[in-house]
């Protein structure tokens, strides 16, 4: 009887033996799954802007579909610039966000004539060379009518989507300018589709 016990303790032992390496590697995984989503959520408050396009108003710059990352330290220490394409708060309704590129900054007046736009009263339309071949020349003048010119308050920016024939932006919100606190980041990296990964690169006016 007594030979049954002991064969009985050690057969317990062993089997505890055994499992104490598969609970280590079990709650290892549970560690490491739980650092990664830690970091993507710390990632996400305040490094990255993780955004999916879903309209055509910013093609060809960025596509239908696109996922883009957004770097929300970009206005850290220095002021939006024009041209930067920037996520943000809409106006008429800050529990969406949208996508545009900055035309005016603060003191600005926005002009828009004979499909054009002008800045300052500058006799030079502004360069839209990034925008989509079908609408660098044909703006809708009597779209823009009835609050035309634009003029940009302190700490606000005027935005617009590339693709101007397409686009729900400064030109006919109720609320048209973007407060410097509700942008969010600036665009950088497109990751999604694999065949169209690139940087996001500024453009820079010749």
């Amino acid at each position: 009887m007594r030979k049954d016990e002991v064969i009985t303790e050690t057969k317990t032992e062993t089997e505890e033996t055994e499992k104490t390496p598969v609970i280590k590697e079990v709650l290892e995984y549970v560690r490491l799954i739980a650092i990664v989503i830690g970091a993507t959520l710390l990632l996400e408050a305040f490094v990255i802007v993780n955004a999916v396009i879903p309209s055509a108003s910013m093609e060809p710059t960025i596509m239908t579909g696109d996922h883009i990352f957004g770097n929300r330290l970009s206005y850290s220490f220095s002021d939006p610039e024009r041209y930067d394409i920037i996520i943000f708060r809409y106006p008429d309704d800050e529990s969406q966000l949208f996508i545009k590129r900055i035309i005016g900054l603060p003191g600005d007046k926005v002009e828009f004539r004979d499909g054009d736009v002008y800045i300052n009263d500058s006799p030079v339309p502004l360069n839209d060379e990034f925008c989509s071949v079908q609408s660098q020349t044909k703006l809708d003048p009597k779209r823009t009518s009835l609050d035309n010119p634009f003029y940009v308050p302190d700490d606000c920016y005027f935005v617009m989507g590339d693709n101007r024939l397409n686009s729900k932006d400064s030109r006919y919100w109720k609320n048209p300018f973007v407060k410097r606190d509700k942008i969010l980041g600036e665009a950088v990296f497109r990751y999604w589709p694999l065949n169209k990964v690139s940087v996001i690169h500024r453009y820079a006016e010749s």
